[in-house]
Order: C-alpha cells, then structure tokens, then sequence
C-alpha cells in the first residue's frame, strides 16, 4: 500500500494530525488520531470482504486517514469537520498518487461521513460512515455518562 505510506508521511496529514492531538490534549472522549483512523480502516476492510462492495484497499484507508483530519477546525473556528476534511483531503491524495476519480470518491465519502442518509449505501459513503460508527467502544468508556451521542446510538459491544 505505497500510497497510504505516502499518506502517513505526508508533511500536510502530519501537519492536521498533530493539530488535532493539541486540540484534543484534553479531551475526555474518543479521540481523532491514527489509532481511530486506523480502527475505522480495518472495520471499513471487514465490511468490504462481508459485504462483497470489492471496493478497493487503499480508497478505503485513505477515506479512514483522512476522514477526521480537519476536526481541529471544528474547535477553533466551528467549521464542520467533515467540511475541513474535505478541503485538506484533495492536495494529499493527488501528492499521493491518487487520480482526480479517486479523489473525488474518496471526498464525496469523507464529506457525508457523519449523514445517516448514506448508512444504508453499497458503496465507499455508507461503508464509511458505518465503520466509523462501529469504531467507537462506548461499551468500555469511563465517561459514556457524559457523551452527548445517544443511547440507541453508542456500541454496547464488539461487532467488529
């Protein structure tokens, strides 16, 4: 997977990675770091071979690894984060190796990551969406009580 290497050490992806670590030093809930993006990754991976979608390995990574890169938008100045990916998103995945078509894949899933509405779609969009939801182990969180996520919404267990 040469390409997602390229991601992991690209200077822009370090760059947001490590603003998203300063502005989450204190924060109490699930975090948006490599360790997240990578639990969504490989759940993402488990849905594609279960679910027979055969989207390709490094559209998936690279969905994963960007999808949550601009959170730390989201706390300095409110722009959505999901917003924030997708304009970091493109410059990374064109230095990368990724083509204009993938990119566009890529960003229309990083964009809709947090719309119900595409749950339910065979493709990239719902396959993210889903593994970023089933990513979050709420059934062993010390501070579950303080989540603003729903009950019906928060894992309360291993389904990946």
């Amino acid at each position: 997977m040469e390409r997602i290497d390229n991601i992991i050490r690209n200077e822009i992806f370090l760059y947001h990675l490590k603003e998203n670590k300063t502005a989450e030093a204190d924060r109490c809930f699930c975090r948006h770091d490599m360790v997240h993006f990578l639990d969504v990754a490989r759940i993402g991976m488990l849905l594609n071979l279960e679910e027979e979608y055969r989207i390709p390995k490094e559209q998936i990574y690279a969905a994963a690894l960007l999808h949550d890169i601009g959170k730390h938008f989201q706390y300095e100045n409110g722009t959505p984060h999901e917003q924030a990916s997708c304009r970091i998103a493109p410059e990374i995945l064109k230095s990368c190796g990724f083509s204009e078509e993938e990119s566009r894949i890529i960003c229309d899933a990083i964009g809709s990551h947090r719309d119900v509405n595409v749950a339910g779609e065979h493709n990239l969009r719902g396959l993210l969406y889903r593994a970023d939801k089933a990513s979050r182990p709420c059934y062993v969180c010390e501070v579950s009580h303080l989540c603003n996520w729903s009950g019906r919404k928060k894992n309360t267990g291993i389904a990946y």
